[in-house]
């Protein structure tokens, strides 16, 4: 089946998450992302997810569950399985087509036991590279024993539902190396047409302090530890030998920005660094991409890192160490440079695009059409909605092979004379 043959019958979809907006971070960008794309294409989608007792800007398709906190994260909370499960008389009357799981705690407990009552088949997206996270978050547990659990749980979690979504090929690689033997697709989350909006990158500076000549370099996204920020930080220090007026932004908010506040006071570049907290997205975050000279990556970790992509969606060009998801997304002159995981030859490469305006210019312009032509949500909502009806067609099939068998295995021993 085509994407398009698979677009023209509407679905009522299922998500179900322990993480959304208000929290901010990768998961609850990509929910948003494809339901509002899978709106458009027509589709019908309803978001299971925590209760913040914070109200976003639209709550009408999300059903919010009280959430417990999390003693090593506080940031998050965990859906209470009991109380999502009071909500199954209605969710029976709803009709589901499909289940979508986006997060591995009690959210796919919850999905693989509402997929089972309902009959429908439940897929989940594994955004999280846990191997390369845990261990950041149980720090009294052993690196090699977290990182070990972590891929024992993967495997587990992802063998019992019907089917897989990886947001890049080399993260379904990691996941087939642990054994993981479930139905899988490598579909990443695009980018909205709002990311590709011009603009006032000049006003974000004013507003924000930063000398409109200023060499700027960017990070955005979630403070963590796992995201290899330091690592920014000690090359931003090696740059400053031949950038000595160098800026390093840091924006988003995280477990690791003290860590990071007391590191750059220890390589003596407080002045160098700025941290300016979470951005509203829809007001002043495509703002901030323009504002900067480069966007600087250094995370090993990401499943996909569509930072990246909002970064060259407004011209940005990007020098980035290509390990995992990013792997999938970077290519050596489309709108970034790729280095090697080295502060001084990272920093190198960033030297190259300060001292050379021309050279940069035509990077950044090059990253826009990358990102426009391979990486719009559209595409990839269409590319879900197939994946899909797949699934929901190979559900049938099973079904029905399964309410035959009994009548052929009785006429198979009629045949025999043996009834």
């Amino acid at each position: 089946m085509t994407n398009l043959e698979a677009s023209t019958k509407p679905l009522k979809i299922l998500f179900i998450s322990d993480v959304y907006f208000p929290r901010i971070n990768g998961v609850s960008t990509s929910i948003r992302t494809f339901v509002e794309q899978m709106q458009v294409l027509g589709h019908e989608v309803h978001l299971i997810a925590p209760d913040y007792e914070v109200l976003t800007e639209d709550e009408a398709w999300i059903k919010r569950i009280p959430a417990r906190s999390i003693y090593f994260d506080p940031e998050d909370k965990l859906i209470k399985f009991g109380e999502a499960m009071k909500l199954l008389p209605s969710l029976e009357k709803e009709q589901y087509d499909i289940i979508h799981v986006h997060t591995p705690f009690v959210a796919h407990y919850l999905g693989l036991k509402l997929a089972a009552t309902l009959n429908i088949p439940c897929i989940e997206t594994y955004h999280t590279f846990f191997e390369d996270y845990l261990h950041h978050y149980l720090p009294w547990m052993p690196k090699a024993l977290a990182k070990g659990l972590a891929r024992m749980i993967s495997k587990q979690q992802c063998n019992a539902v019907d089917a897989i979504v990886a947001p890049s090929k080399p993260m379904l690689d990691v996941l087939r190396a642990y054994g993981v033997k479930a139905t899988a697709e490598v579909i990443p989350t695009g980018l909205q047409a709002h990311s590709f909006k011009e603009a006032g990158g000049q006003a974000f500076r004013l507003k924000h302090s930063i000398e409109l000549g200023r060499p700027m370099l960017l990070y955005v996204g979630r403070v963590a530890f796992e995201k290899n920020i330091d690592f920014l930080l000690e090359m931003t220090q090696k740059l400053i030998e031949k950038q000595p007026n160098v800026l390093l932004v840091v924006t988003g908010e995280g477990p690791a920005e003290a860590s990071l506040h007391k590191l750059a006071k220890t390589l003596n570049i407080e002045n160098s660094v700025k941290f300016i907290g979470y951005l509203d997205r829809a007001t002043e975050l495509n703002a901030c991409y323009a504002s900067a000279d480069v966007f600087v990556f250094a995370s090993k970790s990401e499943t996909q890192g569509l930072v990246l992509l909002e970064a060259m969606a407004q011209g940005t060009p990007v020098v980035a160490i290509a390990e995992l998801g990013t792997a999938s997304i970077l290519i050596e002159g489309k709108g970034a440079l790729i280095a090697p995981d080295d502060t001084w030859q990272f920093a190198e490469k960033v030297n190259q695009l300060l001292t050379y305006p021309a050279h940069r210019f035509e990077l950044g312009k090059q990253a826009k059409i990358y990102a426009l032509d391979k990486w719009t949500a559209k595409l990839q909502a269409q590319r879900m909605i197939g994946f899909y009806m797949q699934m929901i067609s190979s559900k049938d099939t099973n079904c029905n092979q399964a309410n035959i068998q009994p009548i052929t295995q009785k006429n198979s021993m009629i045949a025999k004379g043996v009834a």
